[in-house]
């Protein structure tokens, strides 16, 4: 292993060992023996069996049978989740098959980034990975399941449900995708077109029937490494997908084959058989590393640095921002797709795909090798590539090298030798970089003075009015978690990407997200302590000198210590934000949300007041 990542996992072990042991003893303490659901009253299990079939319900009443629960995000109008339309009766099917019985024990809202973006919807898109990880646990309350099947990709669907899920640690889960929508016009092309609309020189309908609508066009994920894809990946790393499933396309027969081979794994990996594997054992702290791994050599999206913090909370796994950093440091980037790239998801999949990567990151010893999958014990199987052998899905040995070094490389020739996001820490606070994109990666250093905006729609306004042809430092603020539930700010990059072509040096600091296609724009975002908190992002006055120096990892407000002391916190009206869209119904749950070092998240897996009254207390000086 290396030295650096070896490191980091103790700590993190250390770290977590009180969260870590209460989680696990909880999954130990649910486990039983026997079916679950025959251990409810008879009027309880008949509202349960009112609807099954006669062949079912035998199946149900017996004490060998796995009850497989599928919870689903489908939905008829976004792209990634209508392909789930078909997927319950296919793994119906596949379960009755493999000798246990399935039923669909509930769903979960899908919202979509790409549909709200810089609209009052977003406000709700963080908060709605919450909402996700309540969802699923509801859906599981029934206590009728011995395991589960998860239908859901995209930016806070995966995440939420894998939070919900870690919440029954004591069953199996398995997340099936629907795998990646074929290529349209390149994302590159896409982003000219926006900065051409954003211009004045295309119109609206051009940029929509001649470009948006050519690569957003079918089933499946939208085709750039942002969060959607992000997740994919990492739910591969972390075990919970078959090998080699992520990346395959909706509607291809080898999905459905490895939509059947997912389902009838499940049945294996319960308590009534031989083979038990609950989440809660696959997901620890060695396979949250290598999860960190794979998103820093790849260069996804710094949405990780909210999701992976919240996932691994949910198994009582403590990990912050500073092992992000450490292991950014010593984990080279093999990887180069849009937004870090001209490719996509499709090349990176042609290119030798997850097999490939995973085979390159064991052999340069920065994944650990001995975790607990749904495949069985060992990351070393997900070297392997599926295929259809007489319509059934058989695994061989992936690609050993690169079919395209554009897009994938070996470890000892990467395209860059540390990881593609950065920790920015100083006067202002904490907040994270991606560099993968920028050009001078690891030694952009931007420094320019302040020009202050409350919310993204001020700095929309400035543009349109031409008044930010100048070197700057864009503040936005008052976007946290807590203030307006950190929406995503991915339309900006636009504007400031227009100001960067005109020759002025512009970098951006915020409170809020911008997601895994934040691009060539050097942006130190989800700044905490937030503004609204009382955050120093709240004294900054149009004019202050800010300075991002990525090599340094700092972000420095060029204020005296004194003078910064002496302001005043800048007042703001966020009840703009409170009210429309349904945004009021929230309130309690936004206020409940951690910074987001800590996840942004309301849920966690371990009792934190309980840990801390069983820890001894410290000496006093």
């Amino acid at each position: 292993m290396n030295n650096v990542v070896q490191k980091v996992t103790e700590r993190i072990i250390e770290r977590s060992k009180a969260h870590r042991e209460q989680y696990l003893l909880h999954l130990e303490q649910a486990r039983g023996k026997g079916p679950f659901r025959l251990r409810l009253s008879s009027s309880n299990l008949a509202h349960g069996l009112a609807v099954s079939t006669e062949k079912d319900m035998q199946c149900l009443l017996n004490h060998h049978t796995p009850n497989i629960a599928i919870i689903s995000a489908y939905n008829d109008m976004l792209s990634a989740h209508h392909p789930f339309v078909d997927y319950p009766a296919v793994i119906k099917d596949a379960v009755a098959a493999a000798g246990g019985t399935a039923q669909v024990a509930g769903g979960v809202p899908a919202m979509c980034d790409g549909i709200t973006q810089g609209e009052a919807g977003m406000d709700l898109s963080l908060i709605s990975r919450d909402v996700i990880a309540m969802s699923t646990v509801i859906a599981m309350s029934h206590n009728m399941f011995e395991g589960a099947v998860l239908l859901g990709m995209c930016d806070k669907i995966l995440p939420g449900m894998l939070m919900g899920a870690l919440q029954f640690g004591h069953l199996p889960f398995i997340m099936i995708p629907a795998g990646p929508m074929i290529s349209g016009i390149s994302n590159r092309e896409k982003t000219k077109a926006r900065e051409r609309y954003a211009r004045g020189e295309i119109s609206k309908e051009t940029l929509l029937h001649d470009y948006e609508c050519r690569i957003y066009h079918g089933d499946g994920i939208c085709t750039f490494y942002g969060t959607a894809n992000s997740n994919q990946l990492i739910a591969e790393v972390l075990g919970l997908h078959l090998p080699g499933t992520t990346f395959i396309h909706p509607g291809t027969p080898l999905r459905e084959a490895l939509t059947r081979a997912a389902s009838a794994t499940v049945c294996s990996l319960t308590h009534l058989g031989g083979n038990y594997t609950p989440i809660g054992h696959i997901v620890n702290e060695k396979s949250v590393v290598n999860a960190i791994v794979a998103w820093l050599t790849t260069g996804g999206s710094t949405n990780e640095t909210l999701h992976l913090v919240a996932i691994a909370r949910a198994a009582g796994v403590c990990i912050n921002w500073d092992d992000f950093s450490d292991l950014s440091d010593v984990v080279p980037q093999l990887v180069s797709i849009y937004p870090n790239g001209p490719g996509d998801i499709n090349n990176f999949q042609e290119a030798g795909g997850t097999a490939l990567l995973i085979r390159e990151l064991l052999q340069s010893g920065h994944l650990h090798s001995d975790v607990l999958t749904v495949a069985g014990p060992g990351l070393k199987r997900y070297t392997q590539k599926p295929e259809l052998e007489n319509g059934q899905v058989v695994w061989s040995e992936g690609p050993e090298t690169s079919v395209d070094r554009n897009v994938i490389r070996p470890a000892d020739q990467p395209f860059a030798a540390t990881g593609g996001t950065r920790i920015l820490s100083g006067n202002l606070g904490r907040a994270v970089i991606k560099i993968s994109a920028l050009t001078d990666g690891v030694d952009t250093v931007v420094e320019a003075p302040a020009l202050v905006f409350n919310s993204q729609h001020e700095l929309a306004e400035a543009f349109n009015a031409d008044k930010l042809n100048r070197d700057m430092v864009a503040v936005v603020r008052f976007q946290g978690p807590r203030a307006i539930g950190m929406p995503e700010l991915h339309k900006l990059i636009t504007f400031l990407s227009i100001i960067m072509e005109r020759g002025y040096t512009v970098g951006l600091v915020t409170d809020g997200r911008l997601s895994g296609a934040s691009g060539k724009v050097p942006a130190a975002i989800h700044l905490t302590p937030e503004a609204v908190c009382k955050g120093p992002l709240a004294k900054v006055l149009d004019g202050d000198i800010i300075r991002i120096d990525v090599r340094a990892k700092s972000l420095e407000l060029k204020v005296s210590d004194i003078e910064l002391e002496s302001r005043q916190y800048a007042p703001f009206d966020l009840s703009s934000h409170k009210f429309g869209l349904g945004r009021q119904i929230f309130a309690p749950l936004r206020r409940e949300l951690s910074g987001a070092e800590e996840g942004a998240s309301s849920i966690y897996s371990y009792d934190e007041e309980t840990i801390r009254a069983s820890e001894p207390e410290k000496e006093k000086p």
